[in-house]
């Protein structure tokens, strides 16, 4: 087809490339065919459309001309894009549809106008990081369109809208189709459902953020709702998005590292500067050199995992003995590849060995204070530079050396296992194994103490944890719950908790409106290991990233502290 079109003049478009990993081999050899290239007709066109993608040809995007279509910038301007954009902008379609039935042209319009309100929160949440979304989807016109379409459809049947189907097919099917964490799902449900509910239609000027600076028009025709949406602030408050104020410091720190990432990129003399540095007549020094020496004067011997099996067998009424042995085998196995990889370092610099291209990236990011790529692919989740890693990576020694020492501690370090959840699992166990109930039958409550870091004694049921965080919310140390952040404050520590495992209750396992004793609403927090939240997706829907969900009581409605993004982490990134 290609071919033919080139030969009189045709013009062919290629649809979503990127999904057409297979084939781009070919469509480079066409493209660069020289034979092709000279016999072209005048008016011959190969238009090429994909989403950005690592396989599409780089010597066909070199010999383009190339466009690019992006969201625009803004909750004005979102907006704006979607009422002249087809098929809003055809009076038949939108202004005129259902004219002349009052009910149904109240509905029509003003669910219109809290569609496109919600298509431009769920795109602008991107610009937040993690607290927008755990994982940036590429939302696009044509799902606000199919929603649009079928709230038509809905309203041409019988006048009203069926918002509990609309809401399904919206948000788990239009919108939902390109979520694939379940965290994220749940929070484009609970946008959904703030924006877009019977009071949308019910109640004139029906706010649609908590401040009440965002309204639904009385009669949001195309005119109407353009010129109403054209004193819209240029840059909102995060709390039209849900958020707090604290998430605007988030996004502008994280298109400064973005930037400053970008400038790092084209330093590709860096190296050269920085690879020796000289003091006086004395001879050059690798500043890398250094580095491992520092840091290898720091690390410990391994873990004696036979001395310490002797110590703490394996018995049937205790599985932290085995925790403790699976964790030392894993810190041992990371100890030994860090040391290694120090000493090759040197060995490198000093010419004894050739720089191979892992030594090479591992010394360029020692250079810059980066943690190395190759480490972490043998290390526990971890987004901090390589001088926090290391003292974060001792810490943790230090802490199962106490444990060995002294037996197991009355509160644990819950940050500073290699793998959170076998100690999770470990305290269902023990409590299963005790009480002979099934451990599927098993769930662990929370409930946060007045103790800062450490604790009087062991708990007479469960486990002490420490070593949490929260984002996007904070812990109230007076009334016990989940409360809003101070201003300029991004992360609040958590006191002690303790796990209390309890029997599973079926009933209220499945009711998203529990309630603590003490009547106050429950937030199922999900915790994470870092700030990132994202990390490769299993058959359950969770990430490796997520360690688990925290029932804490809190001073809000749940759907509240999901559109805040509110989560715990196991670490910060500093």
């Amino acid at each position: 087809m290609i071919i033919d079109a080139n030969r009189h003049g045709h013009w062919v478009v290629l649809q979503n490339c990127h999904v057409a990993v297979s084939w781009m081999g070919e469509l480079e050899r066409i493209c660069n065919d020289s034979t092709l290239a000279e016999s072209a007709h005048p008016d011959y066109r190969l238009w090429c459309t994909s989403y950005p993608s690592s396989v599409f040809p780089v010597s066909v995007l070199q010999n383009s001309v190339k466009m690019t279509n992006e969201p625009p910038k803004g909750l004005r301007a979102n907006m704006q894009r979607s009422f002249n954009s087809d098929p809003l902008v055809r009076d038949k379609f939108f202004s005129n549809a259902f004219v002349h039935v009052e009910t149904a042209n109240k509905s029509w319009l003003r669910g219109v106008f809290a569609l496109v309100f919600f298509h431009a929160v769920v795109q602008e949440r991107r610009e937040f990081g993690p607290l927008g979304w755990n994982i940036p989807y590429e939302f696009s016109e044509a799902d606000l369109k199919i929603s649009l379409l079928q709230l038509k459809m809905f309203i041409a049947q019988s006048h009203v809208i069926p918002f509990r189907g609309h809401v399904y097919l919206t948000g788990e099917c239009n919108y939902g189709g390109r979520v694939t964490d379940d965290k994220d799902r749940r929070l484009i449900l609970s946008l959904l459902q703030m924006i877009y509910n019977p009071d949308t239609i019910d109640i004139d000027n029906f706010q649609l953020s908590q401040s009440g600076d965002y309204r639904i028009p009385l009669n949001p025709t195309r005119a109407n709702a353009l010129e109403y949406i054209q004193d819209f602030p240029l840059s909102p408050h995060p709390e039209v998005y849900g958020l707090h104020e604290n998430a605007d410091i988030n996004r502008n720190n994280k298109e400064t590292d973005s930037l400053i990432q970008g400038v790092l990129k084209t330093q590709t003399d860096l190296m050269a500067s920085v690879k020796t540095s000289s003091s006086g007549d004395g001879p050059k020094v690798d500043p890398a050199f250094q580095i491992c020496k520092d840091i290898l004067k720091r690390l410990p011997e391994p873990f004696n995992v036979d001395e310490v099996a002797e110590k703490y067998p394996v018995v049937y009424t205790n599985s932290m003995n085995t925790v403790l042995r699976q964790e030392l085998i894993r810190f041992n196995r990371l100890l030994e590849y860090i040391r290694k990889s120090l000493l090759n370092v040197q060995k490198a610099i000093q010419g004894q060995i050739a720089m191979i291209p892992e030594l090479e990236r591992t010394h360029r990011s020692m250079v810059i204070g980066k943690l190395p790529d190759d480490w972490l692919k043998k290390s526990y989740p971890s987004l901090k530079p390589l001088g926090s890693y290391i003292t974060d990576f001792l810490a943790r020694l230090e802490f199962f050396q106490r444990w060995i020492d002294d037996g197991e501690p009355i509160v644990y370090w819950l940050s500073g296992f290699y793998f959170t959840q076998s100690f999770m699992t470990g305290v269902l166990q023990n409590y299963s194994r005790k009480n002979r109930f099934q451990i599927d039958m098993v769930k662990i409550d929370f409930e946060v103490t007045q103790y800062e870091m450490e604790a009087d004694k062991v708990p007479e049921l469960g486990a002490y944890i420490r070593g949490l965080y929260l984002e996007g919310c904070r812990w109230n140390r007076t009334i016990l719950a989940v409360d809003e952040s101070f201003s300029k404050i991004l992360f609040d520590t958590i006191p002690v908790i303790c796990l209390l495992p309890t029997l599973r209750n079926v009933a209220s396992a499945t009711d998203d409106k529990r309630i603590a004793d003490d009547g106050k609403p429950i937030y199922e927090c999900p915790v994470y290991k870092t700030s990132e939240r994202r990390g490769i997706l299993s058959t359950t829907g969770h990430s490796t990233n997520f360690v688990m969900y925290m029932d804490l009581p809190c001073t809000k409605n749940q759907m509240h502290w999901i559109n805040r993004g509110a989560a715990s982490l196991c670490q910060l990134d500093d």
